[in-house]
């Protein structure tokens, strides 16, 4: 299967195998670790493929982290907080105990990037603070995981 997908990725051009690992990367749940992971199984260089399946990802988080602040500012427009369903209370707790940093660092973990990015600013995080943290969580989960695939595909070839 591995020689099989990277026979297919290597008979594309090079811009569309880096093209291929941007877009998927980008899909919720698959994100910066399993989008660098595909790059380096596809026979990507892995800097490329970490580096590639990172913008992906945070590309994606950044368009779900500018619409959420956009509609938050507009929806909390002089009106009171609404309540919150079970999922939204159970992140609200995790935001409130561990803050920015830690749910960025860990909530790729439990939810994509987008979507939890998307709940902080919702949930009044600075914007900023939380680009910041996603970017380094990003990183930091797309390079683990890309360095794993580097690691499984030399123990197999």
């Amino acid at each position: 299967m591995i020689e099989s997908l990277q026979s297919f990725i290597s008979s594309l051009p090079p811009m569309m195998q880096w093209i291929g690992v941007l877009l998927i990367a980008a899909i919720p749940f698959v994100e910066s670790y399993f989008g660098s992971a595909v790059g380096v199984i596809g026979g990507l260089n892995p800097a490329v493929a970490i580096s590639v399946a990172v913008v992906g990802n945070i590309v994606s988080m950044l368009i779900f982290v500018l619409s959420a602040h956009g509609v938050r500012a507009k929806a909390t427009a002089g009106k009171a907080p609404k309540e919150l369903t079970p999922r939204r209370a159970k992140l609200r707790n995790a935001f409130d105990k561990y803050g920015v940093a830690g749910v960025s660092l860990a909530g790729q973990a439990i939810l994509p990037s987008q979507i939890t990015s998307a709940a902080m600013v919702s949930f009044g995080a600075p914007k900023n603070a939380v680009i910041l943290w996603q970017v380094i969580s990003i990183i930091i989960w797309g390079t683990a995981f890309g360095i794993l695939a580097s690691l499984g595909v030399a123990l197999i070839g």
